[in-house]
C-alpha cells in the first residue's frame, strides 16, 4: 500500500515537504506557539519568522540576532579598542623593540637625556672636588625594588585603574606627571612651562613632586652619580627585555676577579655583582652598558660589551693604563700640571 501511494521516492519527498509547509506556516495554531517555536527553532530548514501563524522561526534567525547584537556589536567595541588603544601601542611596542634588539639597554647609558645631564652635573662635582657618596653592597639592594615599583604602579596599575573609572582622571598618567626628565629637557629649551603648578588636589601635588624630584636629582648629581636612573621605570622596563636584544655585558672567569674590585667602583650604578659574577650573571639589571666597568678592568678580554658574536669594546690593560692617567674609577678628573719652563735670565743664573 505504500508503494501505491508513494511510487517513487519523489513522491514521498513532496509529501514530506507539503506536511512540513503546513506544520511550520499553520502549525503554531494547533501545536501552540510555544511548542511551534522549541520545534521550529531546532529544525535546520528555513521558515519565515515574520508569520505571526508559523512555527516560529529557523535558526538563521536567532544566529543572525546573536551576529547583529552581540558579536557584531562587541567586534565594533573591540574594533574601537583595537584601532584607538591596541593598535597604537602595537605599533609603539614593535617600533620600541626595533631600537631594543640593536641597542639594548644602552638607551640608558648613552642616549637618556636625563643620564647625560645626570653625567654632566656629576662630572661639575668631581672637577669641584666634592665628596662622592658610594652605595654599598646592602645599602644598594634597598633602593633597587623602587624602580620597579614605579613600573607596576605609576606606568602600569594607576592608568589602568583611570581608565576602568575606579581612580580619578587626573591620574591617568601619574609617571609623566612627575617624571624629571619633562621638566629637564624642557628647562633646557627655555621653557619654564612645565614647572608651573596647575589646578589643585591631585594634579597640584603632582606637579609639586615633579619639581622636588628634579630638584633632588640635580643637587643629588653632585654627590651621587646617576641618583634617579636607580629608580627610573624605564630603566627596569628595560630590564624586562634586555635578554631579547644581542647587544649585552660579558664577563669571563678570571682568577684576579674579586680581588682589585675596579670595575664595582667604575660603575655609576654601584653593581658591585660585577666584581663577583661572571657570564649573564655580571649582566645585571641594573646595568646601563655604560661601559665604564669595560674601560678600567686592567686585564686583557676579562669584560667586554658584545653584540651577539662580535666584541664592540674589550677590557685592555694598555686601554686601562691610559684611562687611568686622566680619571679614576670613581669618576675623579685627574689634573696634571704641565712642567713650567725655565725662564732665560734664570737659566744664565
Amino acid at each position: 500500500m505504500f508503494k501505491a501511494i508513494f511510487p517513487t521516492l519523489g513522491r514521498f519527498r513532496l509529501f514530506i515537504q507539503v506536511a512540513m509547509l503546513l506544520l511550520t506556516v499553520y502549525g503554531a495554531n494547533v501545536v501552540g506557539f510555544y511548542m511551534a517555536e522549541k520545534i521550529s527553532n531546532a529544525l535546520p530548514a528555513l521558515s519565515c519568522a515574520y508569520d505571526q501563524q508559523n512555527g516560529a522561526y529557523c535558526v538563521l534567525i536567532p544566529t543572525q540576532h546573536v551576529f547583529h547584537h552581540r558579536i557584531g556589536e562587541a567586534l565594533v567595541k573591540a574594533e574601537q579598542i583595537t584601532v584607538q588603544m591596541v593598535m597604537p601601542l602595537v605599533f609603539t611596542l614593535i617600533t620600541f623593540f626595533t631600537f631594543f634588539f640593536v641597542l639594548s639597554k644602552a638607551f640608558c647609558g648613552w642616549i637618556c637625556p636625563l643620564g647625560t645631564i645626570q653625567d654632566l652635573v656629576n662630572k661639575l662635582g668631581r672637577r669641584f672636588n666634592l665628596p662622592l657618596r658610594r652605595f654599598e653592597n646592602g645599602s644598594v639592594s634597598k633602593v633597587r625594588p623602587v624602580k620597579w615599583l614605579m613600573l607596576i604602579v605609576l606606568v602600569l596599575a594607576l592608568p589602568l585603574l583611570t581608565g576602568m573609572g575606579v581612580t580619578p582622571h587626573s591620574l591617568g598618567n601619574p609617571y609623566c606627571d612627575i617624571c624629571p626628565s619633562r621638566i629637564a629637557t624642557t628647562l633646557l629649551t627655555g621653557s619654564t612651562e612645565q614647572m608651573a603648578l596647575r589646578g589643585g588636589g591631585i594634579e597640584f601635588a603632582l606637579g609639586a613632586i615633579a619639581n622636588t624630584l628634579i630638584g633632588f636629582t640635580l643637587v643629588a648629581a653632585f654627590a651621587v652619580r646617576q641618583p634617579f636612573c636607580r629608580i627610573c621605570p624605564m630603566l627596569s622596563f628595560n630590564a624586562t627585555f634586555q635578554r631579547l636584544s644581542p647587544m649585552r655585558l660579558v664577563k669571563k672567569q678570571h682568577d684576579k676577579c674579586d680581588k682589585c674590585g675596579i670595575c664595582a667602583k667604575a660603575c655609576p650604578m654601584d653593581i658591585h655583582e660585577i666584581a663577583r659574577e661572571h657570564g649573564s650573571k655580571a649582566y645585571h639589571e641594573d646595568c646601563t652598558l655604560c661601559g665604564r666597568c669595560v674601560e678600567f678592568c686592567p686585564d686583557d678580554g676579562v669584560i667586554q660589551m658584545k653584540w651577539g658574536p662580535l666584541a664592540l669594546f674589550s677590557s685592555s690593560r694598555e686601554y686601562y693604563k691610559q684611562r687611568m692617567k686622566g680619571e679614576m674609577p670613581d669618576g675623579t678628573v685627574k689634573i696634571v700640571a704641565a712642567a713650567r719652563k725655565p725662564e732665560s735670565g734664570a737659566e744664565h743664573a
